[in-house]
C-alpha cells in the first residue's frame, strides 16, 4: 500500500479570472470581496479532500500580504486546524508591491521596504505554527518575480550583490526566530520582467553555495522550489534539473505544474508565457517521480496552477483534483518501473525498446488516473 503523500494547493489558483487578454470575471464568486482565504480552506475541505485517496495529506500555499496577513491570520489558522489542513508554503508576494528589483533594487528605499516585507512574512509564518505538520515543516519560498530588470548595465552585478546580502540577512533573522522553515528559491527565466536574477535551477544552487561561502549561511534546509513549467518555458530539461537538486541535497519543495506540449495533448511549451497547466501524465514526470522516490523525497508537492481562461468555478476545482490524481498516478507507475531492464537496454543502445517500456508506463498511468477519477 502506498504511504502518505503530501500535496499542497495554492490560494492564488482560486481567482475570478486572469484578466489582461482574457476575462477577469469568468468566476464571479471568487472575487476578493466574496471569496476569502478562510473560504478557500473550507472549499478544499468540502470539495477537494473528499475526492482524493485517503493517503493524501493536504497543505496550502499562501502569499503575504494578499492572501495571509495580520488581519486574517488567526481566523485562517483556526479554520485550517479545524479541517486538518497544513501550511506547506508561505512566500512574500513582493512582486505585487515592488517593480524595480525588490530586495535587489538599486533604489535604496525600495530595497529597504522589500527587506522589511520579507521580515513581516517570516513573522506571519511563525504565527501559523499551530498548522505546521511535524516533520513536514513548511517551505519559505523566495520567488524571483520581483528581482527583475529590463536594461543592460554593469550594475546587474550590484543587484546580484544586493540580493545575496538581503537574502542572507533574512535567513539569519528566520534562524533566530526558530529555524523551522525550509528555505527555497523558485527560479523563473522571465515574466513579468524581460530578465530576472536567479533564472534557473543551476543558478539557484550556485546562489545558495555563494551565501554559504560569503555569509556563512548553513546549507541545511536550503534548496530549490523547481517549478516544472519554469524549466520548460525555455526548453530546459526538468529531469536534469531534478538530478542537480538531488546531487546538491537541495530538493526541498516542488511545483509540479506543467507548461504543456509535453504530452501531445495540451498546447504550450517553450517560448510561451507561463501557462500553469496542472501536472501531466508523461514519461518525463514518471522518471522524476522515480528519481525523487529513490532520493527519499517525502515533502510537499505543490500545484501552482491556473484554471483555463474559460473555466467556471466547478471546472477550476476539477482541474486541481485532476492535477493531484495525475501526479499520484505517475508515482504509482514509477514504482513499477523495471530499472534493471531499462539499463540493460541502454547499455546495448536499444533505446527503441526503452521507448516502448516508457509508452507502456504512460498508458498504465492513464489507466490508474481513470480508476481514481471515475
Amino acid at each position: 500500500m502506498k504511504g502518505k503523500s503530501y500535496h499542497s494547493i495554492c490560494r492564488w489558483t482560486f481567482n475570478p479570472g486572469k484578466g489582461g487578454f482574457v476575462p477577469s470575471n469568468i468566476r464571479p464568486s471568487w472575487t476578493s470581496d466574496r471569496f476569502s482565504t478562510v473560504d478557500f480552506v473550507k472549499l478544499i475541505s468540502e470539495k477537494i479532500k473528499p475526492r482524493l485517496p485517503e493517503n493524501i495529506v493536504i497543505g496550502i500555499e499562501l502569499h503575504y500580504d494578499t492572501e495571509i496577513n495580520e488581519k486574517n491570520v488567526k481566523e485562517v489558522v483556526d479554520v485550517m486546524k479545524e479541517n486538518n489542513i497544513y501550511l506547506a508554503l508561505i512566500t512574500p508576494g513582493a512582486h505585487s508591491h515592488f517593480a524595480y528589483g525588490g530586495v535587489a533594487s538599486l533604489d535604496p528605499n525600495e530595497r529597504r521596504q522589500a527587506e522589511e516585507f520579507g521580515i513581516k512574512t517570516v513573522d506571519i509564518g511563525y504565527e501559523m505554527k499551530k498548522v505546521f505538520l511535524k516533520g513536514k515543516e513548511p517551505t519559505f519560498v523566495l520567488w524571483n518575480g520581483s528581482w527583475g530588470y529590463d536594461i543592460a548595465t554593469p550594475f546587474i552585478k550590484k543587484m546580484y550583490e544586493n540580493l545575496k546580502e538581503s537574502v542572507a540577512n533574512l535567513c539569519k533573522y528566520e534562524e533566530k526566530k526558530g529555524g523551522e522553515f525550509y528555505f527555497a528559491i523558485e527560479p523563473k527565466p522571465n515574466e513579468g520582467h524581460p530578465s530576472m536574477l536567479i533564472p534557473t535551477v543551476a543558478s539557484a544552487i550556485l546562489f545558495w553555495k555563494k551565501l554559504n561561502e560569503d555569509y556563512g549561511i548553513k546549507l541545511g534546509k536550503k534548496g530549490i522550489n523547481k517549478e516544472f513549467g519554469h524549466s520548460e518555458m525555455i526548453g530546459l530539461d526538468h529531469i536534469y534539473d531534478t538530478v542537480e537538486e538531488i546531487d546538491n541535497k537541495m530538493l526541498i519543495h516542488m511545483h509540479i505544474n506543467s507548461q504543456g506540449y509535453n504530452d501531445g495533448i495540451v498546447l504550450g511549451g517553450p517560448g510561451k508565457f507561463d501557462i500553469d497547466h496542472g501536472a501531466r501524465i508523461n514519461g518525463m514526470n514518471i522518471v522524476i517521480a522515480k528519481l525523487i522516490k529513490e532520493a527519499g523525497f517525502d515533502r510537499w508537492k505543490g500545484h501552482d496552477m491556473q484554471a483555463r481562461p474559460y473555466d467556471n468555478e466547478e471546472k477550476a476545482i476539477e482541474r486541481v483534483i485532476r492535477s493531484i490524481l495525475s501526479w499520484e498516478s505517475c508515482e504509482i507507475v514509477a514504482q513499477k518501473m523495471n530499472t534493471k531492464e531499462i539499463l540493460n537496454y541502454l547499455v546495448k543502445r536499444e533505446t527503441d525498446k526503452v521507448e516502448d517500456i516508457m509508452k507502456d508506463l504512460v498508458a498504465e498511468g492513464f489507466r490508474i488516473f481513470k480508476s481514481f477519477y471515475e
